[in-house]
């Protein structure tokens, strides 16, 4: 014995070594949706979000000024400007090759001057400048294509954020599914804590007839699928008038979450000390107040714990939203369903969905960590205790 003290098994390093290797497999996603969300379209495009905090070289199309800029210098119309401002690129970039086709994006290095059609010629410098010369006088609407090779600076932008939470057009808005998500998942998480404390500390202290048959049913339904009673469900809210609003949902959620909260909740308050509740009988409190007074207080991991789950679930939820929230003017789209909208209509554009997924993440994180000191506490005591 003397040689095993102090030492820890292999089992012990096993357990830390994949602790942190999930750790390390959930913290890359999440870091990677978080800075892709404050790239640009050709940033994302063109490297992944690893190399985002080191200068890039990319590859751009960048234009000279319009025609209608162009002034006289003698017997020479001239355009000047710099490609990289006009371009939207940082002032902090420098062309490294560049060329006037795709074909050849990289003929020539800065400060070299390449002809432009048969009467003009374009002077290109390492920081963007150029000077675009022509015997006549230019005509057209727009400026010449340019093709650069230029190093980027890291560069971070709002724009997306800008984009996804005050657009105005409803594919784009996640505003308001925000706080439509909020309407349902604060309610929907509420309401089933409230009726399944009172539920469990019934079943858990108060003496009456089949409550071993009512323990049981709430066990049996933990297994029951979700999908099996989504259509009976719906028929039955349509019936009474409560379906495809925030009423239905609510209701949706409650009953789908009921019995985990009564079986955590009941079995929690199992494991409370008997003696506390003799005592408060003794001296004549009635089971309301027992119930509000000392079970409440003394139940609040467990509480804690079934809320995490339930705010998670329902706000991370899309079935039961499809189902039971049916809106066909948006009005009532939580940010899930915006989501699989913006699929549809932004697929190519990468940089909004990025943000628009961490958008609908952050809440949820900012809920897990908050209280996750809870959650282990109760799910740990609702799991192993019961009588």
């Amino acid at each position: 014995m003397a040689k095993i003290a102090g030492k820890k098994s292999g089992l012990v390093w096993a357990v830390h070594l994949s602790v942190a290797a999930l750790v390390v497999l959930w913290l890359l996603p999440t870091a990677g949706l978080f800075i892709s969300s404050f790239r640009t379209a050709d940033q994302i495009a063109t490297s992944g979000w690893w190399s985002s905090l080191f200068s890039q070289e990319q590859n751009l199309v960048l234009r000279t000024a319009a025609p209608s800029t162009q002034r006289q210098e003698g017997n020479l119309w001239v355009i000047e400007g710099n490609l990289l401002s006009e371009g939207g690129a940082s002032a902090e970039a420098e062309i490294s090759t560049w060329g006037t086709t795709s074909r050849a994006i990289s003929e020539y290095e800065p400060g070299a001057t390449a002809p432009m059609g048969d009467s003009a010629r374009v002077t290109v410098q390492e920081n963007g400048d150029y000077r675009l010369e022509s015997d006549v006088e230019l005509t057209g609407t727009r400026g010449d294509r340019i093709f650069v090779t230029a190093e980027l600076p890291p560069e971070f932008t709002l724009d997306n954020y800008e984009t996804v939470l005050f657009s105005g057009s409803t594919t784009d808005s996640m505003a308001k599914a925000f706080f439509n998500t909020l309407t349902v998942t604060i309610p929907a998480t509420v309401i089933p804590i409230v009726i399944a404390a009172f539920a469990a500390y019934a079943l858990a202290w108060m003496e009456f007839p089949g409550r071993a048959l009512l323990i049981a049913a709430v066990v049996a339904l933990l297994v029951v699928p979700l999908q099996l009673a989504l259509i009976p469900l719906l028929r039955l809210h349509l019936s009474i008038g409560i379906g495809k609003g925030y009423l239905g949902v609510w209701l949706a959620h409650t009953g789908f979450g009921l019995p985990l909260a009564i079986y955590l909740l009941r079995n929690y308050m199992v494991g409370l000390p008997r003696d506390i509740i003799e005592c408060a009988k003794v001296d004549g409190a009635t089971d309301f107040q027992i119930f509000t007074r000392i079970i409440l207080p003394l139940s609040f991991p467990a509480l804690a714990s079934f809320a995490i789950f339930q705010f998670l679930w329902t706000w991370n939820d899309l079935l039961v939203a499809k189902v039971f929230l049916i809106d066909a003017t948006g009005e009532t789209t939580v940010m899930t369903n915006q989501i699989v909208e913006l699929l549809g209509t932004r697929g190519g554009n990468w940089e909004i969905l990025a943000t628009a997924a961490f958008v609908s993440i952050a809440v949820p994180l900012l809920v897990f960590f908050f209280m996750q000191r809870y959650l282990v506490r109760g799910l740990l005591a609702g799991s192993v205790k019961g009588g």
